[in-house]
């Protein structure tokens, strides 16, 4: 199976930082954001990788290679002049995935999920990795019951930005530019989305705040 890295955004919240160099080649500890998450797939069997890339693209294109390095294999999708946001993102990197089920993880979390238990029911769009709230989303996004996705008021998770697809979920879309959410919700309306509670490791490392924290609690 082949999985895609979300890397295209522009990382505003880290202010100054990421007008010089992308999020995802921010360091955390020895290692780039975005690497952390090429070594958590290739512990996982994940050696097929597509990177969507648009901000400052060239420098994580140049950082990362072709994956040699890593003992994987890298291509890129990249969006220009503008990110395409995460469903437009991957959207947009169809014919590298070549249209078969694929993994997603964002570039900007650290965790320790066992990527290769995660599974796609037959029938299913999606299957979601989900946390506990973090502090910046304590409303949580779903609840998660008998490995149902659902929109329950109650219990609710975060997704964790790591899921499997089936690119079924992308059929009949004519947009562009658009977020993985508005393929979601339908999906799930439809009963369509599995998922499962990740109790581990994970961090957001959306800012320069939550990079301190991160690098105090494992680094």
């Amino acid at each position: 199976m082949k999985a895609i890295i979300l890397a295209a955004g522009k990382g505003k919240r880290f202010g100054e930082t990421t007008k010089k160099i992308p999020k995802p080649l921010i360091k955390l500890g020895n290692f780039t954001l975005i690497e952390h998450n090429i070594f958590l797939l290739k512990k996982y069997g994940f050696n097929d990788v597509v990177i969507n890339v648009s901000y400052l693209s060239q420098m994580i294109i140049d950082y990362l290679g072709d994956g040699s390095k890593y003992g994987i294999s890298i291509k890129y999708s990249i969006e220009k002049p503008e990110p395409l946001e995460t469903g437009g993102g991957i959207h947009n990197a169809m014919s590298l995935l070549e249209n078969n089920i694929f993994l997603v993880i964002n570039s900007d979390i650290y965790t320790d999920c066992i990527l290769s238990d995660i599974i796609l029911p037959k029938n299913d769009l999606a299957s979601l990795v989900m946390v506990k709230n973090p502090k910046h989303n304590l409303n949580g996004d779903f609840s998660l019951s008998n490995s149902r996705i659902k929109f329950n008021q109650n219990n609710k998770l975060t997704y964790s930005g790591i899921g499997i697809y089936n690119p079924e979920i992308f059929n009949n879309i004519k947009l562009s530019n658009y977020m993985l959410i508005k393929l979601l919700l339908p999906a799930i309306k439809l009963g369509r989305v599995s998922g499962q509670f990740h109790n581990g490791i994970w961090l957001d490392i959306g800012d320069e705040e939550k990079l301190k924290n991160a690098e105090k609690l494992f680094f």
